[in-house]
């Protein structure tokens, strides 16, 4: 039970890890990896086809970062290598999922969206997109956060509300 809350407690720091993006742009006080989280669960919510498992997905939105609280929030600007990254994450959340009741579910979800091969791991995949771009709005258009978005925005209405108006 000491291991469980002592890797409860330490997952509840990435209310205060900010994403490392924002700060690298001289955000100040930008969001954190948890309140991206947040962002991309509303957004899920809000924007889930009907065709898609939104309770797996919104399950998936709360646990995709979480390695980041071992790790880092790390960008491509790191000089990280894909598979390194993947690498050094993967090794977090086995550690930080092992003394969980349901940590092979957990894992499972995990790597779902890591390997973003299902419907629900690629609309997340999505919606982790469209958070940043429109949190780019919101901090005055950093357009290079947006165009990146936009690379990889298929569905047109996701698109739209990644454009600045």
């Amino acid at each position: 039970m000491e291991e469980l809350k002592r890797v409860l407690l330490e997952s509840l720091t990435l209310k205060e890890l900010p994403r490392a993006g924002w700060v690298s742009k001289g955000i100040e006080k930008p969001e954190s990896v948890a309140a991206h989280s947040w962002g991309i669960a509303w957004l899920t919510m809000v924007l889930c086809p009907p065709n898609l498992d939104r309770g797996r997905i919104l399950e998936m939105a709360a646990l995709h970062d979480l390695a980041e609280v071992r790790v880092g929030d790390i960008t491509p600007h790191d000089g990280i290598s894909s598979a390194e990254k993947h690498r050094m994450e993967d090794k977090a959340m086995q550690e930080l999922l092992e003394p969980m009741c349901h940590r092979d579910e957990l894992k499972e979800l995990w790597d779902e969206y890591e390997q973003g091969t299902t419907p629900e791991a690629k609309f997340l995949k999505a919606m982790d997109k469209l958070d940043m771009a429109l949190q780019a709005q919101r901090y005055g258009g950093l357009s290079e956060f947006i165009d990146s978005a936009l690379e990889v925005l298929e569905d047109d209405l996701h698109r739209k509300l990644a454009e600045v108006s």
